[in-house]
């Protein structure tokens, strides 16, 4: 160990005092300096190294270099005398040389273990096992994975030979030869099946110093070979299956050319294979604009397009969606649905439809929407009377959702597996008496098969606005419910059926039974279990809720996707009171997503405030037609505005479709109920 004391603490003591303490056998006893604030000073204090302002009080025969970096001819001359014999004295010039010498030794030898370092990380970090050894067939090379691989530690291998660690190499063999050896199997001690290659090494002179090998593990490769395979399955499969589908199928690149189409597509559109294959993504299409060029443009999918393609100029249905690879768009596949098809499909499905409603009951108090204190107790009530069977009034105001509640207790209770029947006493075109009870002729043949109370057997029979109900009809009506019997058809022997009654009414039982339009033990009877539907108006807060799941029903009705609407808009209908409740809500929802823009996802305030008034509303009272209600004015206008649409657009549905921003099967459905077709 070499004691060393620093004269001078400017920047080259600093340098020096800095450089000797990354040497082991180098000791700074001291440095000295004039000037307390001398850099060199205060980085001993920080390092805890001796320090002063007098080199003679440092200077012993103990020192075995002295570094003169002070500046001073005069010091210098002074430490040549004082200093011991074996006591080397540097000057400043060759201190200043020898630092320089000291950096950029420093310095190389930071660069040659960063590389080695780099090195090392690379070998490391490779999945294959990699052994080195030299002319004497001893390991010194050995990365991570051989050592995970062979089951040996890198300290455990480093200087044995190559036959210690893996008896059966041929490393030894690939030496002495100077030849390589590749792909070659082995059996490592552990059982470890590998595949190797093995490399002889030379000098930059071509003399043999050694040997090199690198494997891995035959698992993997066994592996990537049967995913190989079952890749291979899984195209012939997806093949299949493309060309087994009744949809047609095309599939442009990144350049929007073809390059795969199913005979689906040939049959659907006339064209074959050779007429679309490498030609732009339009060549197909007669009527309507690219959506292959769309979805490459966007990165989007774009689905449910009305559009005519083909030489049969055939009307379809097109969904697009892109091909992205590594966030790379590479092309896009299109399914083409053949709307003759779909069509017919769809009416047999409304027609399904209608039955199922006609035969059951469609809703449950998960259709029952809002959570306000007065909605709430309704709800509770409505649960309990599912429970038994006694006969349930629903009083409310047009359109609050009684009929809903007749259904959701109808659906909770003993009775839903068996129909739902529902009768209005106020509108009905027929004589009530017989619908409900029978028919009897002067013939005396009775026909009592078809009437409502044997059709509702063990089931529901609902009863709408039971207030306008004849006289002669209540009296019926009691006998059922005090002794569950009815008289078909006018029979003198009764029957008794198994019928649970629900009644609802907007109009006051209390006035009708005092104007003597109502019986008094009916309504006693009926009364018993009384639930109260709340207006809109007093439940105001379950406004967002409402629109969110109407919305929801009227994107199904309508093939449209809008999402939801404005704050703005949603502040204005909390401002209306609602007449017409929850179905005046429905009636101006569904008219502002038919009259907006195409493709529009958010209902804003100007959509509803057109949809529920006509423009000279603030100025003056909107004068009805006669025997009109809200739904058949909405009809009326509904009608007006697709033969509207439909003179605009020579006729052509596909494009009146997407002008109304609705499905092209909601427009057949329309035009179907108002015979425009």
């Amino acid at each position: 160990m070499q004691n060393v004391l620093i004269v001078g603490a400017g920047t080259g003591g600093l340098i020096i005092l800095d450089l000797l303490q990354n040497l082991e056998f180098m000791n700074v006893k001291a440095i000295i300096d004039t000037d307390e604030r001398a850099p060199g000073i205060t980085r001993a204090k920080e390092l805890g190294i001796p320090y002063g302002n007098d080199w003679k009080e440092h200077l012993s025969p103990n020192i075995h270099i002295v570094f003169d970096v002070s500046g001073s001819e005069t010091v210098f001359a002074e430490l040549l005398k004082a200093r011991s014999d074996h006591t080397v004295l540097i000057p400043g010039s060759v201190a200043n040389l020898l630092v320089r010498l000291l950096e950029e030794n420093d310095t190389y030898t930071r660069r040659i273990r960063a590389e080695v370092h780099k090195q090392r990380m690379v070998f490391n970090s490779v999945e294959e096992g990699m052994i080195g050894i030299n002319k004497h067939g001893k390991v010194d090379f050995f990365n991570h994975s051989a050592a995970r691989m062979i089951g040996t530690a890198i300290e455990d291998a480093i200087g044995k030979t190559i036959t210690e660690v893996i008896p059966t190499s041929r490393l030894t063999h690939v030496l002495d030869s100077g030849r390589a050896e590749l792909n070659k199997e082995l059996v490592l001690p552990n059982g470890l099946k590998i595949v190797t290659s093995r490399y002889p090494l030379h000098d930059h002179k071509g003399k043999l110093v050694g040997a090199f090998a690198v494997f891995k593990d035959m698992t993997e490769v066994l592996t990537l070979a049967e995913e190989i395979t079952d890749l291979k399955k899984i195209q012939t499969m997806l093949e299949a299956i493309i060309h087994s589908s009744d949809d047609a199928i095309s599939v442009v690149d990144e350049n929007g050319n073809g390059i795969l189409v199913n005979p689906a597509y040939t049959r659907i559109t006339g064209l074959t294979a050779d007429e679309v294959i490498g030609k732009p993504a339009a060549v197909d299409i007669i009527e309507g604009e690219s959506i292959h060029m769309k979805v490459l443009k966007t990165r989007q999918p774009v689905r449910g397009v009305n559009m005519r393609v083909g030489e049969n100029n055939t009307e379809v249905i097109v969904n697009v969606a892109p091909i992205i690879v590594d966030r790379q768009i590479r092309g896009s596949v299109g399914v083409i649905h053949d709307i003759t098809e779909m069509r017919n499909l769809m009416n047999e499905l409304d027609r399904a439809r209608t039955i199922i409603r006609k035969l059951e009951s469609t809703y449950t108090f998960d259709d029952v929407y809002g959570k306000s204190a007065d909605i709430e107790i309704a709800i509770e009530q409505a649960k309990l009377a599912a429970r038994n069977s006694l006969p349930v009034l629903l009083r409310g105001e047009p359109g609050s959702g009684k009929e809903l509640f007749a259904h959701a207790i109808h659906s909770a209770s003993e009775q839903k597996y068996s129909k739902f029947v529902r009768v209005n006493c106020a509108n009905h075109p027929f004589d009530l008496e017989a619908e409900l009870f029978g028919k009897h002729d002067e013939s005396q043949t009775n026909d009592f098969n078809d009437s409502l109370f044997i059709q509702s057997k063990n089931g529901t029979l609902y009863l709408d606005e039971i207030s306008d109900m004849p006289l002669d009809v209540q009296k019926k009506l009691l006998i059922y419910l005090r002794e569950g019997i009815i008289y078909p058809g006018g029979r003198e022997d009764p029957m008794h059926l198994p019928v649970r009654i629900i009644a609802a009414s907007s109009k006051s039982l209390e006035k009708a039974k005092y104007n003597g339009t109502f019986l008094e033990d009916l309504y006693y009877l009926l009364n018993r279990i009384s639930i109260q539907i709340p207006s809109l108006r007093t439940r105001k807060e379950d406004i967002p809720v409402i629109v969110e799941n109407l919305l929801i029903k009227l994107n199904q009705e309508f093939g449209m996707n809008v999402k939801g609407i404005t704050k703005e808009a949603q502040d204005f209908l909390k401002r209306f009171d609602w007449p017409g409740n929850v179905r005046e809500l429905e009636n101006v929802l569904s008219r502002a997503m038919i009259y907006t823009n195409q493709g529009k996802k958010i209902l804003e305030l100007e959509d509803v405030t057109k949809s529920l008034f006509s423009e000279n509303h603030a100025e003056e009272d909107t004068v009805l037609p006669d025997k009109s209600t809200l739904a058949s004015i909405m009809d009326d206008y509904e009608k007006t505005i697709l033969e509207t649409a439909l003179r605009e657009n020579d006729g052509n549905k596909s494009i009146t479709a997407n002008r109304l921003g609705i499905s092209l099967r909601s427009l057949y459905y329309k035009l179907e109920k108002f015979n425009l077709v």
